[in-house]
């Protein structure tokens, strides 16, 4: 199954715009409840009036819930993009840090956000459990785990540590564009022919394909046949 995740996304990556570890923790944690494509609407104004920790820390917060009101929960997020400036600034020089325990310790962090920030922005593995990359291992019978930590730690004792981020990428892009909550693509799914939950959606070919999404689509569709 893996293997076909490879053939299916070679190209899988994160789908928030940054350009540094600070952009990208900021983009993840204004993530939450809301969709990539939202928050990159609104990141490159933001990251242009605020180029640093110290920045975020000092800023006004009337005109930071502004820059974020698109996002949703824009009062809640405010409050963790100033939380995460100040402890950036008086805990670590205004540099985010690079490993797990250190990045837990700040505001609106969790796991799931502390793992895409070390594996896109340092290069170190990690398994994101988002709700797509939960929902599959789940489908896919990897796990029957529903708590995050124990979801990532079960898949983690499946796929070597080197592959874990890229693994993360190409599941939760599966998620989008085929294996959708309610209705997934099952007869046009290139891992049909292994996944136990085969069925939960429409098994006919022309039916599925119209659920498929993405720019991929044409490719996905080539594998499924193909299969």
């Amino acid at each position: 199954m893996k293997r076909c995740l490879d053939d299916e996304f070679p190209d899988a990556h994160c789908e928030l715009d940054f350009t540094t570890p600070l952009e990208l923790l900021v983009a993840v944690v204004l993530s939450a409840q809301t969709t990539d494509v939202r928050v990159n609407q609104v990141t490159p104004a933001l990251f242009a009036r605020y180029r640093s920790a110290a920045d975020f820390a000092g800023a006004d917060r009337a005109e930071l819930e502004e820059y974020l009101r698109p996002t949703g929960f824009f009062r809640a997020k405010a409050n963790s993009v100033l939380g995460l400036g100040a402890a950036l600034v008086e805990r670590y020089d205004g540099e985010v840090p690079g490993k797990l325990k250190d990045l837990v310790t700040l505001p609106g962090v969790g796991r799931k956000t502390a793992n895409v920030v070390l594996g896109d922005a340092f290069g170190v593995p990690g398994i994101t459990v988002d709700t797509h990359f939960g929902r599959l291992v789940r489908r896919w019978g990897w796990t029957e785990e529903e708590d995050p930590v124990k979801v990532e730690h079960v898949v983690g004792e499946l796929i070597p540590r080197k592959e874990w981020t890229l693994l993360s990428h190409r599941t939760i892009f599966h998620g989008r564009r085929v294996c959708h909550a309610r209705k997934p693509a099952c007869g046009a799914c290139p891992l049909a022919k292994m996944c136990p939950s085969y069925g939960t959606g429409p098994t006919g070919f022309e039916e599925a394909a119209k659920l498929v999404k993405g720019e991929e689509r044409d490719h996905i569709l080539d594998l499924a046949a193909r299969r």
